[in-house]
């Protein structure tokens, strides 16, 4: 005899998630916690944390690119440098953004400042294509001044 699998129940957060968002905000203003899908809901707000460490990440790794085009790729720099000073002005402006929102996450930038300097290091390296020895491995600036709006790794002269 084969074990009977039972099936779990389609929800309506699986059906037509909007809906279940409405209904949840509803119960919650409502306070009829007792009949909220707490399953999702945790896994949603849970979603909610890690969504944001993921962007600040992510613009962060994307600043260091273009830092490094900025300092290293002299062959493309005239052509590109306001595209890339206008790319660093986004990273930053979005970072902000979420800083603003949720200043704890200055602490993951913190910790993360290394290793996604590192990410946008090998994005830099696949795109100019130059020599990795001589881009340095670490930063050879810090955190505090890749969110300084009035710092470049390097400005024309």
């Amino acid at each position: 005899m084969e074990p009977q699998v039972k099936a779990k129940p389609t929800s309506l957060y699986d059906t037509d998630y909007q809906l279940w968002l409405d209904q949840t905000v509803a119960q919650l203003k409502a306070h009829n916690f007792s009949n909220l899908d707490l399953e999702n809901l945790i896994e949603e707000i849970e979603s909610l944390g890690k969504s944001d460490k993921r962007a600040i990440s992510s613009y962060l790794m994307r600043l260091c690119e273009h830092f490094l085009k900025l300092r290293y790729w002299e062959a493309e720099r005239d052509n590109c440098f306001r595209g890339w000073k206008l790319e660093v002005a986004n990273f930053r402006l979005q970072i902000q953004a979420i800083l603003k929102d949720s200043p704890s996450l200055k602490n993951h930038l913190r910790e993360n400042f290394e290793s996604e300097y590192r990410n946008g290091r090998k994005l830099f390296l696949n795109a100019s294509e130059l020599n990795a020895r001589l881009i340095p491995e670490e930063p050879d600036f810090t955190l505090e001044q890749a969110l300084d709006e009035d710092w470049l790794p390097w400005q024309p002269e």
